[in-house]
């Protein structure tokens, strides 16, 4: 699954997360990389514990929490703690790599399985030139810059990488989900099925086949689903 996800946080919140990343204390990135991360890694990211981290983090966790799509894609189990980094200057890239399996989350002191990587875009694509998110797809490498307040959710499992930004800034924040449905295969299918069960009841409202349908996605999301 690769997903764009528009519209997770509102215009307003976006300015008001540039606002405090002005004057954000900035670190060098690869302090939460793993050892063949760090070897490409070089970019800034807020520590987790600072005003404008907790506070942008707080706005993205009420924007995910207001998006049915993302809940239907992801049927999250836990969220890991979500960071803020920046590519710009001589601090630009973040070269191939594949994130690791587990993460501790320092918030919460639970450990979390990545099974979805996910990406919330800070700033608008026209304020800088590069920095578009690679992520290796099974239909090829695919190119994303989203604008500002928008979300991309891909699989765990995928290689990716951030390509160097040549111009301006680009801030993001970046996290990880633990499903409810392990597999990857089993999630697009509920997915898919809800997302069309949705379109039935806009076009013709409640049936029973809709009723039908709306049985078997919960029996099937009770089959899948570890809570």
């Amino acid at each position: 699954m690769l997903l764009h996800i528009p519209h997770i946080l509102t215009p307003d919140e976006v300015q008001y997360a540039q606002g405090l990343l002005v004057d954000a204390p900035w670190t060098d990135g690869r302090a939460s990389a793993g050892s063949q991360a760090q070897a490409v890694k070089n970019n800034e990211q807020l520590p987790h514990d600072c005003e404008a981290a907790t506070q942008i983090r707080a706005l993205l966790l009420r924007g995910l929490d207001r998006n049915p799509t993302f809940f239907s894609a992801a049927l999250p189990k836990r969220v890991f703690t979500p960071r803020v980094n920046r590519y710009s200057g001589i601090s630009n890239f973040y070269g191939p790599h594949v994130d690791n399996a587990v993460r501790f989350a320092p918030d919460t002191g639970q450990r979390v399985r990545t099974d979805i990587s996910c990406t919330l875009f800070l700033t608008e694509p026209e304020a800088y030139d590069g920095g578009e998110l690679v992520i290796q797809d099974s239909a090829g490498p695919q190119r994303v810059k989203l604008p500002a307040g928008s979300l991309v959710l891909y699989a765990g499992t995928s290689v990716h990488q951030v390509e160097p930004v040549t111009r301006g800034a680009r801030l993001a924040c970046f996290f990880w989900i633990e499903s409810m449905v392990r597999s990857q295969e089993q999630r697009q299918l509920l997915f898919d099925l809800d997302t069309h069960l949705l379109r039935l009841r806009q076009q013709h409202g409640e049936t029973p086949e809709t009723t039908g349908l709306t049985g078997t996605y919960h029996n099937l999301l009770r089959m899948w689903a570890d809570t």
